[in-house]
């Protein structure tokens, strides 16, 4: 299991809270939303990275996710979608995260029996992207989002054949959309697992609760773990000092 928790971060917040991170012995994972992106100062941007270093305190990277799309079938909406994942690759090139998170853009309210179609128009995106992870040495882990089974991401995985771009298995994303059990989940893409997104919820809202808030079967979540992932990196997904500090002592106990 691994020896580093990482902690959803955003990127304005970082800087100060890097003592504290510090002080609970975690890592933060770098969130890069459009805004931050648009006005990025790249020289504040290698500080920091310079700082975290000194630190001994690696980090990983989620990327920006809102609206975007790599196999919308809106050719505009495919453009800014390219455009925010290489704003966010060249900010990965000076923080050089272990991993990346990325949201894939598919959900089958909008694309019904079109899955193949999308598949094929984001291809080459993640071409892209996958490309830009070799050059900096990081993984791309594509997140489970509204996906009731894992076919998409298997086919969008198997498409690219690529070692770098895996899977992040979100399993509060998991509680309130799935089809499936998590042994069948795992049987599927467990050994593609290069991150999970930890956090817990009732299945009816995402609640980015501290483990055991709310209704998921989480030593069963971990058993597979060991079994499938033993060294995929560990996320907390909290959105609030209050349930990051519930969150860690938990998570600590299963590890």
């Amino acid at each position: 299991m691994p020896e580093t928790i990482f902690v959803h971060v955003p990127y304005p917040i970082l800087r100060e809270n890097l003592d504290y991170a510090a002080a609970a012995g975690i890592c933060p994972e770098v969130f890069l939303p459009a805004e931050v992106l648009d006005g990025l100062d790249t020289g504040e941007l290698a500080a920091v990275a310079a700082e975290m270093r000194d630190r001994g305190m690696p980090c990983t990277i989620h990327a920006p996710f809102m609206d975007l799309n790599p196999g919308s079938a809106e050719p505009l909406l495919r453009d800014a979608t390219i455009h925010r994942f290489r704003q966010v690759m060249d900010a990965a090139a000076i923080l050089l995260p272990r991993c990346m998170v990325f949201h894939p853009g598919y959900d089958r309210w909008r694309y019904g029996s079109q899955q193949e179609e999308w598949l094929q128009r984001s291809i080459p995106v993640w071409e892209e992207v996958v490309r830009r992870a070799e050059e900096i040495d990081t993984v791309i882990a594509v997140e489970n989002i509204f996906e009731e089974e894992p076919s998409t991401l298997c086919m969008l995985l198997d498409a690219i054949e690529a070692p770098r771009l895996r899977h992040c298995f979100d399993v509060g994303h998991w509680n309130l959309f799935h089809a499936v059990g998590l042994e069948e989940w795992f049987e599927r893409l467990g050994a593609r697992i290069a991150e999970v997104h930890i956090h817990d919820n009732g299945g009816t809202k995402d609640d980015h609760g501290p483990i055991g808030c709310g209704t998921i079967d989480f030593p069963l979540f971990f058993r597979l773990m060991r079994q499938y992932a033993p060294h995929a990196v560990h996320t907390i997904e909290a959105h609030s000092h209050r349930c990051l500090e519930q969150a860690i002592p938990r998570l600590m106990e299963f590890l």
